[in-house]
């Protein structure tokens, strides 16, 4: 079997990594617009060789789109005019309304895939893919019914295979849910990284009094602007609807701090400790 990874980044990197452990003979093809990733990918065995897109969607069982989102709704066209039929398309984008609005209008719809990973880290680019990423983590799958049931049980075997839980939602709830989960937490981490920088001028003042509190929160602070900012762009309902509450929520704890309503602020964290018993529970699953 082969399979072309365009982007290879992390999530494509990775990917690549757990697919080979699994299948030695699977030949994996890469497709990067930047030559350093081209080289790292060959170098650390992530692809067999680098092609072209057009080679890619030739050669490929399974195409896998693992660029920034924006690209992937630019290039997902044109890799639908030109698959092959019995062949199949995934995406691994972190928002699914627009790319599978995309998708929606082309006549090899079925042949196409929402993926979605669960999985990654504060780094970038195919140095920083490793192969137990993925294995172990949740997966979530969009808009199965629209389609192909040999493409959607390609696709189900070979992330079940190396280790994935699968999930299955609509666009729309994927991104809504998404946005609280995951594109807030990035948005407040880079606002907590933006508002020490312009307090803390003292650069070596933030490293030497920092806590591990402090580095878990801001280390997303560390993810990649031109991976997020097409993420946060077309997800902006649900991402301002999301920073809203958050606001909300802020404004209540700065109130209650300014007015000593310490009863106020116990009650705010207790009511938060809850999550706890949340996330104590799925790990437990």
């Amino acid at each position: 079997m082969i399979v072309s990874i365009v982007g290879i980044g992390l999530l494509g990197g990775s990917l690549a990594l757990s697919l080979r452990e699994k299948y030695p003979k699977m030949t994996i093809l890469g497709v990067d617009k930047s030559v350093v990733h081209q080289k790292i990918a060959v170098a650390k065995g992530i692809v067999d060789r680098v092609v072209t897109l057009d080679e890619a969607i030739e050669l490929s069982e399974l195409v896998v789109l693992a660029t920034p989102v924006d690209m992937i709704t630019t290039i997902l066209t044109e890799v639908l005019d030109k698959i092959p039929a019995g062949r199949t398309v995934i995406d691994f984008g972190s928002t699914k309304e627009q790319i599978c609005a995309v998708a929606n209008t082309h006549p090899k719809r079925d042949q196409f895939v929402a993926v979605h990973p669960m999985a990654g880290t504060e780094n970038s680019g195919p140095g920083a893919a490793f192969r137990e990423l993925l294995p172990g983590q949740h997966c979530i799958i969009c808009d199965r019914e629209k389609s192909r049931a040999d493409s959607v049980a390609l696709v189900e075997a070979l992330l079940r295979d190396i280790g994935m839980k699968i999930h299955y939602m609509t666009p729309a709830e994927h991104d809504l849910h998404l946005a609280y989960v995951s594109h807030l937490s990035h948005v407040s981490s880079f606002a907590l990284g933006l508002t020490v920088l312009e307090k803390e001028k003292d650069e070596k003042a933030i490293f030497r009094m920092a806590g591990t509190g402090f580095s878990s929160t801001v280390r997303l602070a560390k993810s990649s602007p031109q991976m997020w900012a097409p993420i946060f762009n077309q997800n902006k309902a649900n991402v301002s609807r999301a920073l809203g509450d958050y606001i909300e929520y802020l404004k209540k704890f700065k109130a209650a701090i300014d007015s000593e309503e310490l009863d106020s602020s116990l009650e705010y964290m207790t009511r938060a400790n809850d999550i706890r018993r949340i996330l104590d529970g799925i790990e437990k699953k």
